[in-house]
């Protein structure tokens, strides 16, 4: 065995299983482990995961990184082991995260991912140059989530981990809420001085906005390569920049692994951070003060009100005023054939992909106690 599979394997929870139960033979729990670990392990190889960079040009061109707070990343680091928990937003932030830590000198972290992404050849990429980790999200059988766990800790003794607390991308547009089980494998590590960096994207546009607005909600997983060619048709055109904003450091030493109110106020505190640093710009500002018609005065004075209660909280505001916030969202808008204008009226064309976008303040605005 290699010291990864003999250390999960020597953890408590896992051995405990070993023994037998939950309908399983011990011998017959054994061999889940085992094949859930194979299907677990991955390998990041990094001077092949940097050149990926250059196939994937023409998509990452679209798309212009820019980092807030990069200097947190680095002090972190520098201290120990870290774990870095975004929210999700489109199948890009798997590219654009990783690369906006590369451009800061630090070497990518395993990423964990929905299994989804691993069939065929992406699925090689993923497991032997990327190391991104596969997972199986809504799964009840005890023995994957038990090794799930005893790996996650495991690794954690390696490797810095990535990962997004809300599971799969928000179909909705909004920031959902965290699921727990990656965050109680990080308190249950035990590793010194581990530290949760939360970290916020924001897009101009996602390049899956109509895809996602269409269905709402997840209802099925579906394959990747399905995903992918939809997305293809979607980036003719498409521009965007991403924002990248990382947050302080919370230590995990201050956080009980064996309980159960500690592990939901780490969850709630990372996700309340995320919603804080989540950077608000020109499109969810429209989107959000759009109405099915109005003119641009009612709409300069709709944004101008939202700003006002968006500083008042906080919020990390990414225009100077309501002007500046129009004349940079009406054209991408208007373009990605999401709102329409004439003779200075403003109208919605898409109303499913315009609520997409507004909802991505709504986390905020709940906050706040406002309603536009």
């Amino acid at each position: 065995m290699d010291d990864i599979t003999e250390a999960v394997l020597n953890r408590d929870e896992v051995a405990r299983f070993l023994t037998g139960g939950h309908g399983l033979s011990a011998d017959a729990a054994r061999a889940r482990i085992l094949e859930y670990l194979e299907e677990l392990r991955t390998t990041q190889r990094y001077e092949l995961y940097r050149a990926l960079e250059y196939p994937l040009y023409p998509i990452l061109r679209k798309i212009e990184r820019v980092a807030e707070f990069s200097e947190r990343a680095v002090q972190a680091t520098a201290a120990g082991r870290v774990v870095w928990a975004s929210n999700h937003r489109s199948h890009t932030d798997y590219l654009v995260e990783p690369l906006v830590l590369d451009d800061a000198g630090i070497r990518p972290p395993i990423i964990a991912a929905g299994i989804n992404l691993f069939g065929g050849p992406l699925g090689l990429i993923h497991k032997h140059v990327t190391g991104a980790l596969p997972i199986r999200r809504n799964t009840k059988d005890p023995a994957y989530l038990i090794t799930l766990k005893a790996y996650v800790s495991t690794l954690l003794h390696r490797h810095d981990l990535f990962f997004y607390p809300e599971g799969g991308r928000s179909y909705s547009g909004e920031l959902k809420s965290s699921k727990t089980g990656l965050f109680s494998a990080c308190l249950s590590a035990n590793v010194p001085g581990l530290v949760i960096v939360p970290v916020a994207v924001s897009y101009d546009l996602v390049l899956e906005d109509h895809i996602l607005a269409r269905q709402g909600v997840k209802r099925a997983q579906r394959a990747f390569s399905r995903e992918l060619a939809e997305m293809v048709r979607y980036a003719v055109g498409y521009r965007s920049r991403a924002f990248v904003t990382f947050g302080r450091p919370v230590p995990l030493e201050d956080y009980d692994p064996e309980s159960r109110r500690s592990l939901l106020e780490l969850a709630h505190l990372v996700r309340r951070e995320i919603g804080r640093l989540y950077k608000v710009l020109p499109t969810s500002l429209l989107a959000t003060a759009m109405r099915p018609s109005v003119t641009r005065a009612e709409l300069r004075d709709r944004i101008a009100a939202l700003l006002d209660t968006l500083r008042a909280i906080g919020a990390n505001v990414g225009v100077d005023s309501a002007d500046e916030a129009i004349e940079a969202a009406t054209e991408p808008l208007e373009t990605r054939g999401i709102i329409a204008v004439e003779d200075g009226v403003y109208r919605v064309r898409e109303r499913h992909v315009l609520r997409y976008y507004g909802r991505s303040l709504q986390h905020l605005l709940t906050h706040a106690g406002a309603t536009h």
